[in-house]
């Protein structure tokens, strides 16, 4: 069996990760995307070097890496991050810019167009460098109170929308594939919509809370070439170990919920996330061991 985790922070694992990448390779996990975000745009390269480190090391997942520069990091999106994002997605094992993209939940978050300003910024950074975007994109729905008041009238998804709509169509990408809506939690219009502009839906460990019947229904619903699961570990691990700290094994469990939802079984379901992530990072098949 080959499970691919679509999204880890394996920067945040510091002397624990290769325990961390044992324990997914025993599970089954062969392949990761490691996000480089790091905790702000001085750290972003950390996923790259961790790629680095673990490449061709036996009994070990292949790794890749993204770096980008994270709404809650938007301020520091100016010329010297950018130039530096620019020369880490250079690199071949560099495959997606992300996690970029709008969150109105944090009251001290960037404001909404400081935000808007850096997801442009990174968006015409990716298209130059024909990469695909990973998207954060988190509401005000369910924020305090201040958050609400900060962020209003504005929301997320439909500025999320427009932006792509005006920076990353076809006309603006060109052959460069759309990308992935990282830990997808909207509805299914909001899932249409995004398929519409040909990204790819990744589920996470809350597809198996018992809160997400909604997030349940668009995983049953979403095309099969478009599907993918991660962890986003270390954070939102799933049942059976919800409030533990996430990590790329656990990922089995995703991947599990999401068999059953469509009535297939565990190894077709990794099967087929595995083959939609290669066709989405062509280079990747190429890269690995």
């Amino acid at each position: 069996m080959h499970l691919t985790d679509s999204h880890a922070h394996l920067d945040m694992f510091s002397g624990d990760l290769p325990l961390v990448l044992a324990r997914a390779e025993a599970a089954g996990v062969r392949t990761i995307l490691a996000i480089g975000i790091g905790e702000g745009p001085g750290e972003m390269q950390r996923a790259l070097e961790i790629a680095q480190e673990f490449s061709g090391q036996p009994a070990t997942p292949a790794i890749f890496a993204s770096a980008g520069i994270h709404p809650q990091e938007a301020h520091r999106a100016d010329a010297n991050a950018l130039a530096k994002l620019a020369r880490l997605a250079a690199d071949e094992r560099v495959i997606a810019i992300g996690e970029i993209g709008l969150d109105y939940y944090h009251v001290d978050n960037p404001t909404a167009p400081i935000q808007r300003a850096a997801f442009v910024a990174q968006v015409q950074l990716a298209a130059a460098a024909a990469k695909p975007i990973l998207i954060h994109c988190r509401t005000s729905e369910l924020a305090t109170p201040e958050a609400k008041e900060k962020f209003a009238p504005a929301d997320a998804w439909q500025d999320l929308l427009e932006l792509l709509d005006a920076h990353w169509s076809p006309k603006n990408r060109g052959n460069t594939p759309a990308g992935i809506l990282h830990c997808f939690s909207g509805t299914i219009e909001q899932a249409q919509r995004a398929l519409e502009l040909g990204f790819y839906l990744s589920f996470a460990g809350n597809l198996t809370y018992p809160r997400a019947a909604g997030l349940r229904e668009v995983a049953a619903f979403a095309p099969a070439d478009r599907i993918l699961i991660e962890t986003d570990a270390p954070f939102l691990a799933p049942i059976p170990h919800r409030g533990q700290q996430n990590e790329p094994a656990l990922v089995v469990h995703t991947a599990q919920c999401l068999a059953a939802l469509r009535g297939v079984s565990l190894e077709e379901i990794a099967a087929l996330t595995t083959a939609n992530f290669h066709r989405l990072f062509p280079t990747t098949s190429i890269l690995e061991p």
